[in-house]
């Protein structure tokens, strides 16, 4: 059990800080930021609604609770990131495009492995499974 723990908090914390920094960047409009952006063929008042979001998400992300709303960080977050290859990947990026799995992959492990505590309480009973001899239960909306 705190095994699981120390990779859920390791994970969560990862990519909370990814996308702290990445949306802090995006608020402030920081000069690096927006030439990417722009080389990505995104217009400025975008960097705003990136920002807005991925700092939304990483507040409900780290709260206590808010089981609906991290059902919706998750998915909201997992968009952002594989968009954010596909947009590399299509401005000819080359394989700096990949980069962003690395985020998306924690993504799935802290997904995978939060505790009951944050997770939502849906009406149908979990099924419950192994996740790689680490994982106690997972929530399926079947």
């Amino acid at each position: 059990m705190k095994y699981q723990k120390a990779i859920y908090w390791t994970s969560t914390i990862f990519v909370a800080f990814i996308m702290t920094v990445s949306g802090g960047l995006a608020i402030t409009h920081f000069p690096k930021f927006m030439v990417g952006l722009a080389h990505l063929g995104y217009p400025p008042y975008f960097a705003n609604l990136l920002g807005i979001g991925k700092l939304a998400g990483v507040i409900v992300l780290l709260a206590p609770g808010l089981g609906k709303f991290k059902e919706w960080a998750y998915p909201a977050f997992g968009i952002t990131v594989l968009s954010a290859c596909y947009s590399h990947l299509n401005s000819g990026d080359g394989w700096m495009a990949l980069d962003p799995l690395v985020t998306f992959a924690a993504l799935i492990v802290s997904y995978m492995t939060r505790p009951l505590s944050r997770r939502s309480t849906a009406a149908e009973p979990p099924i419950v499974a192994r996740v790689a001899g680490i994982g106690e239960r997972i929530d399926s909306a079947v």
